[in-house]
């Protein structure tokens, strides 16, 4: 089964960013989505490393090697943007002045619990950083993942077996594969990749799902941008 790729992802949620919202995008695949908002909508992206007011990636003539964002790739600033303290910046992180934070995430639970810092690799290096922080201090915590691991096992668990970022925290899961609600009822499939249907999904998530009667179909206009339908 073929799914989203990691930009087309990261392109989905970016559509799904109300206008004035005020984002952390984390390291790795969450960084993507700062390249993908659309320019119709104000939206403020936060870094860890100290920036408020962060652009898309820079390439080319405008990489300054003195401005990276929280993954150390180089990037631009928007008019406006203001650069600070990692105290100031942590601050607002655990302060609850962000409306999103965008992670991603080895495991996550049907209840919400995440875990994306430490796996059971013996040469994994223990270091939770500003997930944390960010995982309990947003007011939501939106998830950006492949659906399963490289050995093909589920990242979407009843429960997590790695250790936990932040327990209860996650609001969305964005994979190649679906877009899911944790609710208080359990996980909630919002939408589904075009060619996915729920028994593929079934088969391929350790945790109990629940679809709605006609569940929303995720499709690829001309250029590859993904769309709900």
């Amino acid at each position: 089964m073929t799914g989203l790729t990691r930009q087309q992802i990261a392109q989905l949620l970016a559509s799904d960013i109300p206008d004035g919202s005020i984002v952390n995008l984390g390291i790795g695949m969450p960084t993507l989505v700062g390249d993908y908002l659309p320019p119709d909508k104000d939206i403020l992206l936060h870094s860890e490393n100290g920036i408020l007011g962060m652009g898309p990636a820079a390439s080319g003539k405008d990489v300054d090697p003195d401005l990276i964002n929280a993954s150390r790739q180089p990037i631009t600033l928007l008019d406006g943007a203001s650069i600070t303290e990692h105290t100031v910046s942590f601050a607002m992180m655990r302060g609850g002045h962000l409306d999103y934070a965008v992670l991603g995430a080895f495991q996550v639970s049907e209840t919400g619990d995440l875990a994306n810092w430490k796996t059971d690799a013996a040469d994994a290096i223990p270091a939770v950083g500003g997930a944390m922080d960010l995982a309990v201090g947003a007011k939501q915590v939106l998830v950006t993942m492949e659906h399963r691991g490289r050995d093909g096992t589920p990242k979407v668990l009843r429960q997590c077996t790695y250790p936990l970022t932040g327990k209860g925290v996650v609001t969305r899961i964005y994979t190649d594969l679906a877009v899911i609600d944790v609710t208080p009822a359990g996980l909630s499939v919002y939408a589904m990749t075009d060619g996915v249907d729920p028994e593929y999904l079934r088969s391929v998530t350790d945790a109990p799902l629940r679809f709605p009667e006609t569940p929303r179909v995720i499709v690829l206009d001309a250029a590859g941008a993904p769309r709900y339908a």
